[in-house]
């Protein structure tokens, strides 16, 4: 009967921690509740950038990327909204990212994407594009205002 060397113990122990670890990550990922953004059929109305409320606390807001600018500009909201965006491109492809929402979307022409965001505190949320798009690309921003008036 062999008797495991100190050194091996070690590695033995080691790759059983990094086991655990690896278990324990997909298990807490598999728990969140991890929206991906939809992919929905494409269609011209889409192209028409605006911001709707369908009621006091949900909007949708229609966002169209181009050559170098987000439509619209600025999106004004109270506080406790839900936001629907549906981004799309009117030319190359863009990428649509509120880096404080964890929303990573690309805007491609052709192709709505959608995904649903929840805006619970006051405050200035940067949208930038995050895919190359020509010389412009570092200036193609817009932003969500977040107002303190709250929905009850």
């Amino acid at each position: 009967m062999s008797t495991l060397d100190p050194s091996e113990k070690k590695v033995i122990g080691i790759t059983g921690g990094v086991l655990a670890l690896f278990i324990f990550s997909i298990l807490y990922a598999m728990g969140r509740n991890n929206e991906l953004p939809a992919c929905l059929p494409y269609d011209k109305a889409y192209l028409e950038p605006k911001v709707l409320q369908l009621d006091e606390k949900t909007f949708q807001v229609y966002a169209v990327a181009q050559m170098w600018q987000f439509q619209p500009y600025q999106i004004n909201i109270p506080a406790g909204s839900e936001v629907d965006f549906f981004v799309t491109s009117k030319d190359v492809v863009h990428g649509f990212n509120i880096s404080e929402k964890n929303v990573n979307l690309t805007a491609i022409y052709g192709n709505i994407n959608k995904t649903t965001v929840k805006f619970e505190k006051p405050g200035i949320y940067k949208i930038t594009c995050h895919e190359y798009c020509g010389v412009g690309h570092q200036a193609m921003q817009a932003e969500v205002i977040v107002n303190e008036v709250s929905i009850k």
